[in-house]
């Protein structure tokens, strides 16, 4: 526009348009005021504290009562294993020690057996919680009441043998001893020495 248009409009009322106010001052507050407030600067290295009972991924913090009871049952947890563990050592061991002692009445009976092939009296005897049976002849059956022979049992087996040779295989495997009979004993206490108790083989028991 040239100055005469200019000089013109404005003897005719008009005035000057204002120049827009550079953006640092266009209303603008002072520092630091109506602002938020900066963050503190934290030490090179520092992290951010999660909130009380919170973990930084959002589930509840572990407190001290939680981590002692976790720690109680995992305690818990280890003695029970160790005991099955030993449990089972002294099992193992218990039947290594039962198959070794059968190998050596095993071979200590080889020779000393005195059962009777043609016996045809059935001596009953509790064992094992049942009442088992050896056949036996008439002559043994007087000395095994008497004491003088006994009964050990062996893979399934009840093998007579004299007194001596007993007291030899109890002292290798003690649970083989199924009949010793006391001959100081009342007769009510071996009743199925006489005879006259001797039950049908074919009977069930």
């Amino acid at each position: 526009m040239s100055d005469s248009l200019r000089d013109q409009l404005l003897g005719l009322g008009f005035k000057p348009t204002a120049k827009p106010a550079p953006a640092s001052k266009r209303g603008r507050p002072p520092r630091g005021e109506g602002q938020r407030p900066a963050r503190e600067a934290r030490p090179a290295g520092a992290t951010a504290k999660p909130r009380q009972g919170r973990k930084q991924d959002g589930r509840p913090a572990r407190t001290r009562e939680d981590i002692d009871l976790a720690k109680a049952y995992a305690i818990r947890a280890q003695r029970e294993k160790d005991e099955r563990i030993r449990a089972e050592r002294e099992r193992q061991e218990q039947a290594r020690l039962r198959r070794e002692a059968r190998a050596r009445l095993e071979a200590f009976l080889q020779g000393r057996v005195l059962n009777d092939p043609a016996a045809e009296i059935a001596r009953h005897f509790p064992y094992g919680g049942k009442i088992k049976r050896v056949y036996v002849n008439a002559d043994q059956l007087r000395a095994l009441n008497a004491g003088e022979l006994g009964v050990v049992q062996h893979n399934g087996r009840y093998c007579l043998v004299g007194a001596a040779d007993l007291a030899e295989a109890e002292k290798i495997f003690p649970d083989a001893i199924a009949l010793r009979v006391d001959p100081d004993a009342p007769a009510q206490d071996e009743a199925y020495a006489d005879p006259k108790y001797q039950v049908p083989d074919d009977l069930v028991w």
